[in-house]
């Protein structure tokens, strides 16, 4: 939702994205250039963080166009992983410390980008944005030049330069810019780590950033190259109109420090006119904000049943200090770090499929140390809580270990881990939309579901099986209570014959032609039915039925044409043909359509 996306200029360490503005700061490692100035001391600033502990990580990585990123390495501490086709990675037991975790991102013909959060308990779900190595710009040793932007972003060279060893360097220099504008939507996910700082006396700040400018300097042959010793640059940061009422005349200038994940004072920008204009001695990202002495802060939010409530926004409004925004986890959870003894006003989201006003609105705060919260938001007779469950197995049959669940609901798609061979996602929907789909991907085998289309079976939809095989175009999946999931990925059959549409699983091997039916009789569409048949036949005696009447919903999802996809989901009762019980059903099939 367009509302909740146009952040204020404040953006506070939330988990999930962790959205913190990265104002003017550049984005290669500090340690590239031996002459830089290193700051407050690294090693007594950690003790801020915590104890190490582990924690889960998911994240996706992405361009500026919203594409997927492949192969990107992913570095959290010593664990390593490159990102799949769809720019997922998973990192399990990642270590980590209690307040700070610290996410890289490397791709060549990217700029560096990296993430920061404060972790939580549950799985952290971190979006990455990497920004191309474009070049804007070529200047030459021993000349001045200035480099600028189309929107007046800048950046003065004096034309003295540096190797990454310290050595002189002497030739072309292609430079490479980006400004990054708060009033951006795309700046939290763009900017590195988060909105967190060491200020000049090496204490803990948050950060109100103005925006940023990343700089980053290639010899010819594609060297890194740093302003050499007792040269410096000027630097010119655009302001949109919206910043200027709160834009102060004079305003401190943060590096990022690319090795420790977080930023350093050092030096000050004045207001001219409409932009920032500094004076750096080396470059990475380079911001230009305001700090807060800042406190963690978590919030669990759950229903009035006690559930907790999971993939919701939450953005907390400071008067002094503007908005930030964050995602609970499926924990119900959200950390991160608020300015002190300031009241916040916290609005709970939905989508935009659900409208734009907020489910929940309360005054918290202030807190004056690191604080704990619960949340209860009330029910609402147009949103619906929904679990989508179901288990995750390879090729083989065995239980995926590392891999995930995609669940697309309107324009939002919310993911899962599995570890287990199991997985669980919990939201909350809109009464208007009751249709999903789901993807499951298993990342170490690379092998993958189809998209397949559901419709919810309030409050529980039991996908049953998927299988993750690049080989298997379609399947048959169902569950009877007490028995083990059955599922049938080859010789499925289905169409239409006139208004009477069926699917079944044709065995040639045995007696009887088939082991499960399923038929409407008045099919007109995708559409929800009370009037399907379900046979089962037992596969250690097919000529006796083991069950038959069935009663219950059948949601035809998706139908597409002749050779296309039939998506349909099933869950009810099915009564027994040898005795009076029912027992529970539910089941999903993909299958192509035959005729």
């Amino acid at each position: 939702m367009t509302s909740l996306k146009n952040y204020s200029r404040f953006i506070i360490i939330i988990l999930f994205y962790s959205f913190f503005i990265l104002s003017c700061n550049n984005d290669d490692s500090v340690t590239n250039n031996p002459n830089q100035n290193q700051g407050p001391n690294p090693s007594a600033f950690a003790e801020n963080f915590g104890n190490e502990i582990n924690r889960n990580f998911l994240g996706t990585v992405v361009d500026t166009n919203n594409n997927p990123i492949e192969n990107v390495m992913i570095s959290i501490g010593s664990s390593t992983a490159m990102t799949d086709s769809n720019g997922v990675f998973i990192i399990n037991a990642a270590t980590v410390n209690e307040r700070f975790g610290y996410v890289m991102a490397e791709k060549a013909g990217f700029i560096h980008a990296s993430r920061s959060v404060v972790p939580s308990s549950g799985t952290n779900k971190v979006r990455i944005m990497m920004l191309p190595e474009t070049v804007v710009g070529t200047t030459s040793s021993g000349t001045q030049e200035t480099i600028s932007l189309s929107n007046g972003a800048s950046v003065a060279l004096e034309g003295d330069y540096s190797k990454a060893d310290g050595t002189s360097y002497s030739g072309n220099v292609n430079v490479i810019m980006h400004h990054l504008d708060p009033a951006d939507e795309n700046m939290p996910d763009q900017m590195p780590g988060m909105l967190y700082a060491a200020n000049a006396q090496n204490e803990e700040r948050m950060l109100q950033t103005f925006g940023m400018l990343a700089v980053e300097l290639r010899g010819e042959n594609g060297e890194d190259l740093n302003l050499a010793e007792g040269s410096t640059a000027e630097i010119k940061v655009p302001l949109d109109a919206s910043l200027m009422a709160d834009a102060p005349s004079s305003i401190p200038l943060w590096y990022f420090d690319e090795t420790h994940g977080y930023w350093v004072e050092e030096g000050e920008a004045t207001l001219v006119g409409n932009e920032y204009v500094g004076t750096v001695s080396h470059f990475s990202f380079w911001n230009c904000d305001i700090p807060a002495e800042a406190v963690n802060l978590c919030i669990t939010t759950s229903n009035v049943d006690g559930d907790f409530l999971s993939n919701l926004t939450i953005t907390l409004t400071s008067n002094s200090y503007g908005t930030t925004s964050g995602y609970t986890n499926q924990n119900g959870e959200v950390c991160g770090l608020v300015p002190s003894g300031e009241t916040l006003t916290m609005n709970v989201y939905y989508f935009d499929i659900c409208g734009s006003n907020p489910i929940h609105t309360e005054s918290i705060g202030p807190f004056n140390s690191d604080s704990i919260i619960s949340i209860t938001v009330q029910d609402d007779a147009d949103l619906i809580s929904e679990t989508v469950i179901g288990d995750f197995t390879t090729c083989n049959g065995d239980p995926v270990t590392d891999g995930y669940v995609l669940l697309g609901y309107g324009y939002e798609t919310f993911s899962d881990i599995v570890t287990d061979g199991t997985f669980e996602i919990n939201l909350i929907r809109c009464s208007s939309s009751n249709q999903f789909s789901i993807e499951a991907y298993d990342y170490v085998n690379v092998q993958q579901t189809d998209s397949i289309a559901y419709t919810f079976t309030t409050p529980i939809t039991n996908i049953g099986t998927l299988q993750s095989c690049n080989t298997i175009e379609e399947f048959i999946t169902y569950q009877v209570e007490g028995n083990p999931p059955i599922a049938y990925n080859f010789n499925v059959f289905g169409g239409v014959d006139g208004s009477y549409l069926y699917v079944s699983y044709y065995d040639p091997n045995q007696n009887s032609p088939y082991y499960f039916s399923l038929s409407i009789a008045s099919f007109n569409g995708p559409n929800s039915y009370t009037d399907a048949e379900i046979q089962i036949f037992d596969e250690n005696n097919s000529s006796t039925s083991l069950e038959n009447y069935f009663v219950g919903t059948t949601n035809v999802t998706y139908f597409g044409e002749v050779g296309d996809y039939m998506d349909i989901n099933f869950s009810g009762v099915i009564n027994d043909f040898n005795s009076d019980d029912t027992i529970p059903i539910s089941g999903t099939i993909h299958a192509l359509r035959d005729n």
